[in-house]
């Protein structure tokens, strides 16, 4: 035996690496329930956090491309309700119940969640679910993932006195 043919036979029960995708290494991503939420046609709603709010958007799927049917930053709570606008539950939940409430004008009556593979019971972004369920949009929905206690801003002095005041001004707003 030859060292080259020892080298060959090794080469021919290697076995081949493959990558996965950046963003299901780095858990942003679990393409499977993505491909599943796709694949049902239905309109997603789809909820993000940043350093500064939410992002919270109804969107469809299209094959050329997925077709955005509402949009909105929780900051624009700042500006029609007067609610200030962080990155908190009761933020998430009156940005949920405005985003909702405008979807519902346009037609939008059934959605499902999509929310980041991390998001984990008592996650703000579970907030933005109840208010849009509460807004009366039909979202399937696991009620023990929210922490219902801190939706109106019992735990911060300064926002649960204005919480139920800028509820009760959204949802005359969607009416």
């Amino acid at each position: 035996m030859t060292i080259g043919s020892i080298a060959d036979d090794f080469m021919k029960t290697k076995t081949t690496f493959i990558m996965p995708f950046r963003r299901t290494r780095e858990g942003r991503t679990n393409y499977a329930k993505r491909l599943a939420m796709v694949k049902s046609g239905k309109i997603r709603m789809v909820i993000r956090r940043s350093n500064t709010g939410f992002i919270i958007q109804f969107v469809q799927y299209f094959e050329k491309g997925d077709k955005i049917i509402f949009s909105m930053h929780s900051s624009i709570l700042k500006e029609i309700v007067g609610f200030p606008a962080k990155c908190n539950t009761p933020t998430a939940y009156l940005a949920g119940l405005y985003a909702a409430g405008q979807a519902k004008t346009k037609g939008i009556s059934h959605a499902i969640a999509d929310i980041n593979v991390s998001a984990s019971k008592g996650a703000v972004v579970f907030a933005a679910v109840k208010g849009a369920i509460d807004a009366g949009i039909e979202i399937p929905f696991d009620q023990s993932k929210i922490i219902l206690d801190r939706i109106n801003g019992s735990h911060l002095k300064e926002i649960h006195e204005i919480f139920d005041i800028a509820k009760k001004k959204i949802l005359l707003l969607s009416r």
